[in-house]
């Protein structure tokens, strides 16, 4: 049964690379490689099978890969979960012509839809998987009841920072938000509030730990806003706003993909959630970033939650298996590199060429340096896409004590069958032009 016919289930947003898209506080504590969703008592519930199930602190979200969909089970719609079990059949004959997942554990759910309506139904684990420890951490994720936390620490639209505040200050008279004048007293009760949060944050080593999880919180809600307010922006403040984006994307990753959460599944989530981090940086950085840097730029946000070259190596390789608009690149020389699916070669080059036939280029030819310049990447990846260009015979190369100098490719321009005949035009004619105005 598809996803699309258990509509009585809410829908849950998927990212590109097929990981779920979480809320603000929502942490992600368990998965389930392969699971079924079946009724035990109404049959009008349409079933879910062949789901991965990922337990967060507000949801249990059944995701089905292939098609890139999910739904959604509130924690807070689950009124009593049963320990795992396995139904037991005494009838021999009777058990077998029953389904195979009779013999599967089950995890049934007294749940609560709406309207008033009570129902039970079952998490069937088709898959090799501790359920007890899956049913550890869902009673412990219902106990807990983060989303209580969470709903009464965000505002709701619309609502001022002074309406949040402790009963006593409720009491107090306070200015209504009106005109320019009640947003711009709105929006700095709100910033004096984010910059105690640091200042408490940064007093010594055991706040800033505390802290860490709300200022991850805090950073996305702001970068959100920013994202929600380019369209109104002018070029200044677009300029500004996106070295705001910048810091805030340097925070961490609220909820990091973990040996403990994911269990078997570590690396295929892992390689989901690197293709939705490294997307936006990739593009920023021309549409290729080396993998040492891709490296260090997501263990800084993962924060403690630190993984190894050949996590991310591993996690690499698997975007083979999955659309993701990102790809993992290995230059002739062995340098790897990650760059986006649409970035082309054929622009490169173009620039390439272009900055090796101007007039100082075409005496002194181009450094690494000067091309890493031009194509605002780092040198290093620079050197790669020139050597690029001479196996592909748009540029010559020269060794020395001082470096590479790489020069336009004048053979092309050269007439076999008369070598020394100089024509009146093409990059040949300019080359001669400036080599005569030099001597």
């Amino acid at each position: 049964m598809s996803l699309a016919a258990a509509d009585w289930l809410p829908s849950a947003t998927v990212t590109a690379s097929g990981r779920p898209v979480l809320s603000a506080g929502e942490i992600e504590r368990n998965l389930l490689p392969l699971v079924d969703l079946e009724p035990e008592e109404n049959p009008r519930l349409a079933p879910l099978r062949g789901c991965l199930l990922a337990l967060t602190s507000h949801r249990l979200i059944f995701l089905h890969e292939p098609s890139l969909s999910a739904r959604a089970l509130p924690l807070a719609s689950i009124v009593h979960p049963y320990p795992p079990h396995r139904r037991h059949n005494h009838n021999p004959l009777r058990s077998l012509f029953s389904s195979s997942s009779s013999h599967h554990p089950r995890i049934r759910l007294q749940i609560s839809l709406p309207p008033l309506r009570s129902e039970v139904i079952a998490v069937v684990v088709t898959c090799k998987a501790d359920v007890d420890v899956f049913y550890g951490r869902l009673v412990e994720a219902i106990r807990s009841r983060a989303w209580e936390v969470t709903a009464a620490a965000v505002p709701a639209s619309g609502a001022s920072v002074a309406e949040v505040a402790p009963a006593q200050e409720d009491l107090a008279i306070r200015m209504p938000v009106v005109g320019v004048s009640g947003i711009l007293r709105k929006e700095q009760e709100a910033w004096e509030s984010a910059g105690q949060n640091l200042q408490d944050a940064f007093q010594d080593l055991n706040a800033l730990m505390s802290k860490a999880k709300e200022m991850m919180e805090l950073a996305e809600k702001m970068r959100q806003k920013l994202l929600t307010n380019q369209s109104n922006s002018n070029d200044e403040e677009m300029g500004s706003k996106q070295d705001m984006q910048d810091l805030l994307l340097s925070v961490g990753i609220v909820s990091p993909v973990t040996k403990e959460t994911a269990g078997a599944l570590y690396h295929q989530q892992l390689s989901r959630q690197l293709a939705d981090f490294v997307r936006i940086p990739v593009e920023r950085a021309g549409g290729m970033m080396a993998l040492v840097d891709v490296y260090c730029l997501f263990n800084r946000a993962r924060g403690t939650e630190l993984i190894s070259p050949e996590d991310l190596l591993q996690a690499c390789s698997l975007w083979e298996k999955f659309d993701v608009p990102v790809m993992l690149r290995k230059f002739d020389s062995g340098v790897k590199v990650i760059q986006t699916k649409t970035h082309s070669d054929d622009e490169v080059f173009a620039r390439i060429s272009s900055l090796a036939q101007k007039p100082d280029a075409l005496q002194k030819g181009i450094s690494p340096s000067d091309a890493a310049f031009t194509l605002g990447i780092a040198p290093a990846l620079a050197k790669e896409h020139l050597l690029n260009a001479e196996n592909k015979g748009l540029l010559c190369r020269d060794v020395s004590p001082d470096g590479f100098r790489f020069y336009i490719n004048l053979f092309n321009e050269i007439d076999p069958q008369n070598i020394y005949l100089q024509k009146t035009h093409g990059v040949y004619h300019n080359w001669i032009t400036v080599a005569t105005a030099a001597h």
